[in-house]
């Protein structure tokens, strides 16, 4: 069976290369490989989330679940330079693609593993203003819940998270379980056969 892109160490060799895009509104140059996920284009779950999210507010702790090669981190230290923004992924090549992508192009962003990250906000008592995030459904529906209910846990009491999903991958199913969790889970756009939904407390 072949790697995911949720596979924690890649084998796969990393085959860096360089991609220029724009990331809402600002040029970006980045390094991406293999072994992660959309390492060839900003793939268009993640396009449909920047292109429908309302600007982050101007401080707080924001999140990047799932950073990927780092797209998302990228819009969020860009668009709120004086936030605290953090990039989580369990795939060790991602988090060092992203850190490294955010210092090429003069950002701030904190990227680390999942459970590192994990660890030290629960330590700190840190909660999270902000989760901006196209999460990793292939995981399976199990998995997928537990990921959620871990980092939604973290959001404040004002906290907002925005979540694209992919229609034809349960995107009204996770919404419906969102709300039976507790949760207030509203759809605030579709577009291209994807969702963004936005959940609060």
């Amino acid at each position: 069976m072949s790697e995911h892109y949720f596979t924690p160490g890649p084998s796969t060799p990393a085959e860096e290369r360089t991609h220029h895009f724009t990331i809402r509104g600002r040029d970006l140059t980045v390094t991406t490989a293999n072994g992660v996920f959309s390492a060839d284009r900003l793939d268009k779950g993640t396009q449909v989330l920047l292109a429908h999210v309302p600007d982050p507010p101007e401080q707080g702790t924001f999140l990047d679940l799932g950073c990927g090669w780092g797209p998302v981190s990228l819009a969020l230290a860009s668009a709120a330079p004086h936030a605290t923004v953090h990039a989580v992924d369990v795939n060790e090549r991602c988090v060092e693609l992203t850190a490294r992508n955010a210092v090429a192009n003069g950002l701030t962003v904190h990227a680390a593993l999942a459970d590192q990250t994990l660890a030290s906000l629960r330590q700190a008592g840190t909660t999270l203003d902000l989760i901006w995030s196209n999460p990793p459904v292939r995981i399976g529906k199990k998995a997928l819940h537990a990921l959620l209910t871990t980092w939604l846990g973290l959001l404040s009491e004002q906290g907002q998270a925005w979540l694209v999903v992919q229609r034809n991958l349960g995107a009204d199913s996770l919404a419906a379980w969102l709300r039976a969790e507790g949760w207030q889970a509203t759809r605030a756009s579709s577009s291209k056969g994807y969702r963004v939904l936005r959940v609060t407390r």
